[in-house]
């Protein structure tokens, strides 16, 4: 408990505060590719649920553009992804902004993925326990499988996170998930693909 109330929340600030300074030649080239390729927008912000599913804004760089068919819906996925998106997709540069949500306080380095807002009704009441904490960059979930987990697994790993959570299971995630990010492994450069979505999913089963 003392862990998780006190010693977290100084890590989480320090390290994102170190990471923001040491990856910063990365996020200026990538902020200045993506803002070529993406029209002058560089970065994605999306509304997530965080911690007691209180709403945030999420920040990642944005890999696809914005391009609309002739009635003006949005192209699938894999239309839009640009060249440079794939790369900072593949990389896991992407979520590098994350960073700053961490040392805002809206997030942790490590905990269950911020989920979309849609997916809030369609949780179990034991799936629900994923937002007692923060959520956080990387997770248990991401470590064992990332996009590639079938939806019931994968709450189910964010659950006994929540359950679990120590130093001792945060260094194991942390170094896990450094090698997993140099090896390219379990990254989905369109999670589409990989994973339908939750609310579809469940509303289809019901």
């Amino acid at each position: 408990m003392y862990y998780k109330t006190f010693i977290k929340p100084v890590l989480d600030f320090l390290v994102s505060f170190i990471a923001i300074l040491l990856l910063s030649p990365i996020i200026i080239i990538a902020t200045i590719g993506l803002t070529l390729a993406n029209h002058g927008k560089p970065f994605f912000i999306q509304n997530r649920p965080g911690k007691n599913e209180r709403i945030f804004k999420i920040i990642k760089f944005k890999t696809m553009t914005d391009t609309t068919d002739a009635n003006g819906n949005l192209l699938p996925d894999a239309d839009r992804l640009t060249a440079i998106g794939k790369i900072v997709r593949k990389t896991s540069i992407d979520e590098i902004p994350q960073l700053f949500n961490v040392l805002k306080g809206d997030m942790s380095i490590i905990g269950p993925r911020p989920l979309l807002p849609q997916y809030l009704p369609y949780y179990t009441e034991e799936e629900r326990k994923r937002h007692w904490v923060k959520p956080g960059i990387t997770g248990l979930a991401q470590v064992n499988g990332r996009n590639f987990l079938d939806w019931e697994p994968r709450l189910k790993l964010d659950v006994e996170y929540v359950k679990t959570v120590s130093f001792k299971v945060d260094l194991s995630i942390f170094l896990k998930t450094i090698y997993k990010v140099l090896a390219s492994k379990d990254i989905a450069v369109d999670a589409t693909k990989s994973q339908p979505y939750l609310d579809e999913l469940r509303k289809n089963g019901m």
